[in-house]
């Protein structure tokens, strides 16, 4: 994984003038922290917290109106409690799935027994020591269905025996061998029968859950029972930021210490008293395309769009160049899924996208609309971008910006939009986590894609024993979307975090995740 400090410019670059209409950020209509409510709210500055071994985190959205792991919905949820939860595996910046709560496993010959051995001592965050009981109602819970209908179901369970041998052994009877079964093992071990789960979370991680404020903050404090090695921070607060005018204030004001996934232009507006690391976002940028709304149930208006549109040009002048081009709904992290040859499946030509708008009855174009969460700045200038290009061939683009909570309530769960800029993300390290989202059926293709090929090869794909077969489908499942075009891809973009001068240690995931653990004070 990349990673490197960049030396900040001291002049500021200025978008072109087809984002000169975004300004510095855009108003987002909620309630969330201002500014000026921010410097108010800040009891402590840098230094006072830096002697106390505190951290200031500053979010662009606010968390999951419930943070019970098994029903998390935001990736932005999942990147604050990667450091409350941890299942029997857990990964590592180098994407290795390690022992947590499980000390060490052994796999059968046949790939159909997995057997666990819990590592001693392993406490939640209540006090309460991990046995295998809640290791098992914990994963039962996630495969059962007839959980609550809000809990997310895990395929990979449905059908497992899990039963424990003695006092310290969990073992997993599959049906059939499948070779992502291990990366399933990530998921939260909680506390079994714990009802407070959505509301005051338990989990065995470095950090507990401290306390919460809608649209304001979340409190975590070090776990000092950890069965691991103990972070640096005693306590971290992370500050809900969604007014994207905001954000450099924040952190210039001395009330916030680190900030990620900013863009090219807040770093460069940054000043001094910061470094900046550089990864990746390991998501994938996209024009996702409602397929069952006109015009764009028609796959020829899809594949104009996607001759249409420079996407170099979208990184050239929203983030100064950086950035990874994409093709399909895989990111270069999954690199033995990744297929760098559907990144240039489509070609900037607008002659071909006329050509293509006049055969599905656009010939002098047509008017759609671009839903954007504002809180995401990096989106909002994509979606800019993407406006004044369409217009070469004819289509009136115009954007609607949302609050995040309206988005994932109306675009994300309801299907109620158009198009929509958003990066979408891996749940857990498998390709089955990217791109079982398009299935027909899928609870989650908020896209509405409905190809019979497509579900044909993922049903192909879950039966497959071989992992070499498996993977040749699922890369088949990426080309299925970029010659049908289900969205218009643009990259996996550079993730900029923005680091107070005397802390260091964030280090980049192949999912989308903030370590804590991982970031201390330099002596």
């Amino acid at each position: 994984m990349k990673k490197r400090i960049l030396t900040l410019l001291a002049a500021v670059c200025l978008l072109s003038a087809v984002l000169s209409g975004c300004g510095g950020g855009s108003q987002n209509g909620t309630t969330g922290t201002t500014d000026q409510s921010t410097a108010n709210t800040q009891t402590e500055g840098p230094t006072a917290r830096a002697a106390a071994g505190e951290l200031n985190v500053g979010i662009a959205q606010d968390l999951d109106s419930s943070l019970d792991p098994h029903k998390t919905v935001k990736a932005g949820t999942r990147e604050v409690m990667f450091n409350v939860f941890e299942g029997l595996l857990k990964p590592d910046a180098s994407g290795n799935l390690n022992p947590a709560v499980a000390e060490s496993y052994t796999v059968s010959e046949d790939h159909l027994l997995y057997t666990f051995k819990l590592r001693a001592g392993v406490k939640f965050h209540n006090g309460q020591e991990v046995t295998p009981e809640d290791v098992i109602w914990s994963y039962q819970r996630c495969g059962d269905a007839n959980a609550p209908a809000d809990i997310i179901q895990v395929a990979a369970f449905a059908n497992v025996e899990m039963y424990q041998e003695g006092d310290d052994t969990v073992c997993f009877q599959l049906q059939e061998p499948n070779n992502e079964f291990a990366s399933y093992l990530t998921t939260a071990v909680l506390p079994k029968d714990y009802t407070e789960q959505d509301t005051v979370p338990v989990g065995t991680g470095p950090f507990k859950f401290v306390s919460r404020t809608a649209q304001e903050s979340v409190v975590l404090e070090r776990f000092d029972d950890y069965w691991g090695e103990k972070p640096d921070l005693t306590k971290v607060t992370y500050k809900i930021i969604e007014n994207a005018d905001s954000i450099l204030l924040s952190l210039q004001s001395g009330a916030v210490d680190v900030f990620a996934h900013l863009t090219t232009t807040q770093i460069q507006q940054l000043g001094d008293g910061f470094h900046v690391e550089e990864g990746t976002m390991n998501l994938v940028q996209a024009l996702y395309l409602n397929n069952a709304e006109k015009p764009f149930d028609d796959v020829r208006v899809r594949q104009a769009l996607c001759y249409a549109i420079d996407r170099q040009q979208i990184l050239d002048l929203a983030f100064n160049g950086y950035g990874t081009l994409l093709g399909s709904s895989m990111y270069p992290a999954f690199s033995k899924y990744f297929d760098d040859e559907l990144t240039n499946y489509y070609t900037y030509n607008t002659e071909k996208a006329k050509e293509l708008l006049t055969e599905a009855g656009y010939p002098n174009g047509f008017d759609m609309t671009i839903t954007v969460p504002s809180n995401y700045q990096s989106h909002m200038d994509t979606a800019q971008v993407i406006v004044e290009q369409l217009k070469a061939v004819g289509i009136n683009a115009t954007i609607q910006p949302v609050t995040w909570e309206s988005w994932v309530q109306d675009t994300y769960s309801n299907r109620q939009f158009q198009s929509t800029v958003v990066g979408v993300d891996a749940s857990n390290m498998t390709a089955r986590a990217m791109l079982e989202r398009f299935v027909s059926t899928a609870s989650r293709d908020f896209i509405n894609y409905n190809n019979a090929d497509y579900d044909a090869l993922f049903a192909q794909a879950q039966a497959c024993y071989d992992d070499g077969e498996q993977t040749a489908l699922y890369r088949a499942m990426e080309k299925n979307l970029a010659e049908n075009a289900a969205n218009v891809y643009i990259q996996d973009m550079a993730d900029f975090v923005a680091v107070r001068d005397g802390l260091e240690g964030p280090s980049f995931y192949p999912i989308y995740v903030l370590d804590l653990s991982t970031i201390h004070y330099t002596k």
